[in-house]
């Protein structure tokens, strides 16, 4: 169902970037025939060169992220806006402050645990107050992981097994590349955390994207960066596990989607992320060096000197991997869970194709899609700024199963 008082179903910000061109291609070719597209950009010229390669005559929005007014227009002009330019800390605000204050729906892909703060505090009344959706992180960040505790939650409360404690998320099987635009948001929320005080103590906490930290249970202190033997996580996991580089912020995208439905996964879910490094002798040291390599980036960022070096070294922005990689790629990602009956259930989220662009595209493509024709199914909303999980839920499932994701849930013995 569509929305045709307005001029466009869907418009895709950022098109002609890297992922976004990856988006858009998606849509032309899975697009429902009557879903009316518009491709949006600050250049012209790159805007008909993409339109030419997809064969389509979807109209072109010329508009900057940084100016408002043309912003303004953009966001009235749709039911739903699709937007991958990032860094969101750089050049997101302008855009979805604008979503929120024209009541359309919104979907992005950020990773940025400031910026989604910063949203949240800027958005949720305006947004509340219009019905407008805002769904941060409907990429690789974070809908494996928020869908994955989505579907365990529902077995275990279909199966009266109590709610979730003890939750950990382990990337089991990961092939893929990294693009600049990935670096530059890294790069990004270095510097401005760095400069910030107040926010960077607020990124800090496990609660940091909480809609009502003071409501938060009292957990302890939620490692993001583990390293244990797998039969920790769960006695069925062999081997061993390390830090997950996405795990700092897909945790507190799932943390608030409880939240956000009055903490009904549990008072007592505690919940992390890891990866395996196999099962060779040698499993331990390399989740070992996954966790000094990637607090080294980190402070290598953060660092002036050696900030130069890597600015030189590492992907540059607009660019990713290869259309090969991105083809081969592959992603499976395992959720343990105890239950406060004592049961022991799992999910998994499987994909193919390379997790943060080819995968992503998708993702990102069935989202905007849900909102533009699923309307009637989904969950109940007065709008604000949701999490995949809550705005999307078994809509969101659906869809992504039908284009071959695997997303289930089973009972462990």
């Amino acid at each position: 169902m569509t929305d045709h008082e307005r001029d466009h179903d869907l418009v895709v910000y950022g098109a002609t970037g890297f992922v976004g061109a990856l988006v858009a291609a998606y849509l032309a070719d899975h697009g429902p025939d009557g879903v009316r597209i518009a491709l949006g950009g600050r250049s012209r010229e790159k805007l008909e060169q993409l339109r030419g390669r997809l064969g389509v005559d979807w109209p072109l929005i010329v508009a900057a992220a940084d100016d408002e007014i043309a912003m303004a227009k953009l966001a009235a002009s749709a039911q739903v806006v699709a937007t991958t330019v990032g860094p969101y800390l750089k050049h997101g605000r302008t855009l979805v402050r604008a979503c929120a204050a024209a009541g359309t729906d919104y979907v992005d892909l950020t990773g940025e645990v400031a910026f989604h703060r910063q949203s949240i505090d800027d958005n949720e009344e305006m947004s509340r107050s219009t019905g407008a959706r805002i769904v941060h992180s409907c990429g690789f960040d974070s809908i494996p992981s928020d869908l994955g505790v989505h579907v365990l939650h529902q077995l275990v409360r279909g199966d009266d097994a109590g709610q979730l404690t003890d939750t950990t998320l382990v990337v089991t099987s990961l092939r893929g590349g990294f693009s600049g635009g990935t670096i530059d948001s890294m790069r990004t929320q270095v510097d401005v955390l760095r400069a910030d005080r107040d926010l960077r103590r607020v990124a800090a906490s496990a609660y940091s994207l909480s809609p009502d930290r003071k409501a938060e249970p009292e957990l302890g202190r939620q490692e993001d960066a583990v390293s244990m033997p797998g039969r920790a996580v769960d006695r069925s996991l062999s081997g061993h596990v390390g830090p997950f580089m996405m795990a700092s912020y897909n945790s507190r995208v799932v943390r608030r989607s409880n939240a956000l439905r009055g903490w009904a996964y549990g008072r007592s879910f505690r919940y992390r992320e890891a990866q395996s490094t196999g099962t060779s002798p040698a499993a331990p040291i390399i989740a070992a060096g996954l966790k000094v390599g990637l607090g080294a980036l980190l402070a290598g960022l953060s660092l002036p000197p050696t900030r130069f070096v890597l600015d030189r070294v590492l992907p540059k922005p607009g660019s990713g991997p290869d259309e090969k990689t991105r083809r081969n790629g592959h992603f499976t990602m395992d959720i343990f869970t105890t239950t406060t009956t004592g049961a022991r259930y799992r999910s998994r989220f499987r994909a193919k194709g390379d997790p943060g662009y080819a995968a992503t595209a998708v993702m990102l493509g069935e989202s905007a899609l849900a909102l533009v024709l699923d309307r009637d199914k989904l969950p109940p909303s007065d709008g604000g700024v949701l999490t995949p999980a809550t705005a999307l839920g078994d809509v969101l499932v659906d869809r992504l199963r039908a284009t071959g994701v695997e997303i289930s849930a089973k009972k462990l013995a």
